[in-house]
């Protein structure tokens, strides 16, 4: 089995209407909100062989809020240009690619293309987490797949559930 954590960058800001889109921070909220879910990752003892990220302001900074509240990351971070606002197809096509070493993996980037992505590796479960994402997968939202494959190169569609989602507003 693989485990794949999917997390969406936390709020970010529009106070610049005519930045670029890429070089965009986080707004107060989203710092807020990539501590507690770092914290929430600590408490759970969490841990990761590999993550892959965007290398967009906004997910760059979720990330350091949320090793400000997770503390040092013991694994490897990998910013990968072809997350930025990738479709779910890429997604599944850079987990198929990832290293069979590891076996729990994190990807940090945008939407709509990871809220896809969660609902298109996952089938209904009983606490009716898969459907909760498909209605919307908000900013800093964490989701944890369980995926029954034994190589990435074998995650499909459907193959895993979602076994936990965190959401920083259920975290105060």
């Amino acid at each position: 089995m693989k485990r794949l954590t999917v997390l969406r960058h936390a709020k970010s800001s529009w106070a610049e209407p005519n930045a670029d889109d890429f070089d965009r921070p986080l707004n107060e909220r989203g710092w807020k909100a990539a501590l507690r879910i770092g914290r929430e990752l600590k408490h759970r003892k969490m841990t990761f062989d590999l993550a892959l990220a965007s290398p967009a302001a906004r997910v760059r900074q979720t990330l350091d809020g949320m090793q400000e509240g997770y503390g040092e990351f013991a694994f490897e971070l990998r910013f990968d240009g072809r997350i930025y606002m990738a479709l779910a197809s890429t997604l599944l096509g850079l987990v198929r690619d990832l290293p069979e070493s590891a076996v729990a993996a994190l990807i940090v980037g945008h939407n709509p293309g990871l809220e896809r992505l969660v609902v298109s590796l996952t089938r209904d479960d009983d606490h009716h987490l898969r459907r909760r994402v498909q209605e919307k997968f908000p900013t800093a939202a964490l989701a944890v797949l369980e995926l029954q494959a034994n190589t990435w190169k074998d995650v499909d569609e459907g193959s895993g559930r979602v076994a936990e989602l965190m959401l920083p507003r259920d975290l105060d």
